[in-house]
Parts: C-alpha cells; structure tokens; sequence
C-alpha cells in the first residue's frame, strides 16, 4: 500500500479563467484577468498545514496562468517541493506574455501545459477559445525563450466538422513550437456546459471519433511522441509525473474547491459550487471523505496505462488477482486485438483504450 517513503504529489486548483469554453465542466470562475491574493493566501494556509514535501506540484484549473509570478513562487515556497520536483502550470495560449513566463520560470515552474485545442481558427471560435493559431504558436515560442524544456500541448479530437487534416496542423504547431509531451482528446459534451444545452451541429458519430482517435495515436507515434496512457503522449524522460502519481494508486493532496486527494488509500474531495470559493477563503469549507483507494481502483488506473497491470505488483500492493473468469476475459480481448496478456501482465492496444471503460466493467463484474 501507499506509505510515507512512496511519491507524493500537490494539486492547486485555481478555479479562475478569463471565459468558460463551451465544452468545460470544471469548476472555475469566468470573467476574471488575475488570481485574488485572499484566494492564494487561502492556499497558503492549507499548505502550511502540510509537512510532506511533494516530488511533483501542478497548478490546475481553471486558468493558472492568471497567476502573477510572484503568488506562483509564493505558493511553490509554501509547497517546499523536493529538489528536482515536476512543477506544472496550466495556460491559455493568450494570457501569458514573455515576461510572466520567464517569471514563472523563474519562481521554480518546470513544466508549462497550453490549452491549444486546435489550429483552426474557425474552430476555437466555435468551442469559446479566446486565442488563436497564430497566437499559440506565439505563446510556444515564448515559452521555449523564458527556458522551458518541458513544454506541454493539447489537441481535442472529433470535434465539430472535424477531419485527420485538421489534426496534422494542430500536431505540427506543437511540434514546430517544440512540446515535449502531447494530450489528445475526444471531445465529450458533458452536463451543465453550454454543448450540451445546445449541441454543436456536425459532430462524428461514435465510429469516425474511434478513427479520428486511432490516426492519432499513429500519427503521435509516427512524430515521436508514443502512448503511455489513454490521452497522453511522449517519450519515458517527458512523462507527466503527477498525473502518473493518481494512475499508480499513489499520494497526492489536492487543495481548492473541487481539488481530489488521496492519503494513505483514503479517498477525499473539496467541495465545489455556489459560495465554496468564499467558504475556502474564509477557511470554512471541509474536505469530505469520499471512500478508499482499493484493488478495483488500482485495476481501473493502470489499464490506462499502456504499462498496463502487472499481476505482481497488483498482488502485492493490494491483494490482487485475476480470477479464472477474468483471465479467461483477457484472453479473449488479446485475441480480439484489445489487449496483450502474457499470463503475469495485461496491457490494452489503442482499440482496448477506446473501451477501456467496457472492458473494466467486464473484469469487475460480480461472477453469477
């Protein structure tokens, strides 16, 4: 199980950005252009309730970026991360400027992650973007000049109208502005945003989203950057090291309205919603115990892995195993092309990734 020795990472959530995009169901705050400095100094004195020092911190939201450099090296002073510690901010391609990144640089981020979604300007338009192309790759280049070696680029798949060409210009503007570690994502319209109270028209259906998704896979890889997990995308020495820490079953501490933790296998989440920014500032909101972090969580992270679950590992750190229903099921999503299984470790493809939700809910199923 988890213990003091094992990695440990930091979560901030910063729940303000300028605009909510059509397709966002995180918990933030539109229409702001900085972070208040009651909201950082709420985080501070969370963080100061913390004696573990984290090999990895992000900064999350939300749009991070809105934070000055000088509350970022604040709050990663607060953090007191170890030497050689992942450090990750959030951005919107058009709220940085050279000189916050090199402050941010400077204040101790390793690691900057920009929202490009696409490099079609019609089409960040059409999901609520507020930058453009031209201004993402802008914002890369600025980036590589503040002295980032670690840049991060999103990519959303299947969207409205969408096509593999549009998917080779946005891949190439990160390429060309030289991401290290690409995400990319199938468009899901979910509860509560605006896509989903009025749906964009010319959306794939499920099978050319699956293609969409597969071409990107193979296009990634072609370009150097490999699957390791379901949405993301790079080399072993470019992987995101926190988002592998919630993947592994391993501790991290969220802090913020919305923030997640997970201690010593306990899961716990902030509230979020109407009045839980002013209740955290005010030091009145509580974080709530959600459940424990058990077999069939560690099951469901690493087979988002292409590492995948390795039966050893599953047995010793939580009692885990494999029945002979589910090894017979993995059997047959090997065959079928949906998985590797080599009897001790079960790994799914590219198409298992695609229903890597199905295939869970099939080996978690209560035997008849």
């Amino acid at each position: 199980m988890p213990c003091s020795a094992a990695p440990f990472g930091i979560y901030l959530h910063i729940p303000y950005c300028p605009a909510k995009c059509r397709y966002c169901d995180f918990f933030s705050r539109p229409g702001c252009r900085a972070v208040p400095q009651d909201y950082c100094d709420a985080l501070l004195r969370e963080l100061r309730k913390n004696t573990r020092r984290p090999n990895t911190l992000y900064f999350g939201g939300g749009t991070p970026a809105l934070l000055s450099p000088a509350q970022a090296a604040a709050l990663i002073e607060a953090a007191d991360p170890l030497p050689g510690a992942e450090i990750t901010l959030e951005a919107n391609p058009d709220v940085v400027t050279p000189e916050t990144l090199k402050g941010f640089r400077a204040a101790g981020v390793t690691r900057i992650s920009f929202g490009v979604q696409s490099a079609d300007d019609a089409q960040l338009r059409r999901l609520g973007r507020t930058h453009t192309a031209a201004g993402a790759a802008q914002a890369l280049d600025w980036a590589v000049q503040a002295g980032f070696d670690e840049i991060c680029g999103d990519i959303m798949l299947a969207l409205p109208g969408y096509s593999n060409a549009e998917f080779d210009r946005t891949l190439a503007l990160l390429k060309d502005g030289g991401c290290t570690h690409i995400s990319a994502y199938l468009l899901k319209i979910e509860p509560g945003t605006a896509f989903f109270k009025h749906p964009p028209a010319d959306l794939p259906d499920g099978d050319a989203a699956a293609d969409f998704y597969l071409y990107a896979v193979q296009r990634l890889a072609e370009e150097g950057y490999p699957q390791y997990e379901i949405s993301n995308f790079a080399g072993p020495e470019h992987r995101g090291r926190h988002n592998l820490l919630y993947w592994d079953c391993r501790d991290y501490l969220g802090l913020g309205p919305a923030a997640h933790s997970c201690l010593d296998s306990v899961r716990s989440f902030w509230p979020a919603g109407p009045g839980a920014v002013e209740a955290f500032i005010a030091g009145t909101l509580e974080p709530r115990t959600e459940g424990i972090c058990d077999a069939e969580d560690y099951l469901m992270l690493r087979l988002r892995l292409r590492d995948g679950l390795d039966l050893e590992q599953y047995a010793a750190r939580f009692g885990g195993a494999l029945n002979p229903r589910q090894r017979a099921f993995a059997g047959q999503c090997a065959a079928a092309g949906y998985a590797e299984f080599d009897g001790r470790v079960l790994r799914l493809t590219p198409r298992g990734l695609l229903v890597q939700n199905s295939i869970v809910s099939e080996l978690m199923a209560e035997e008849e």
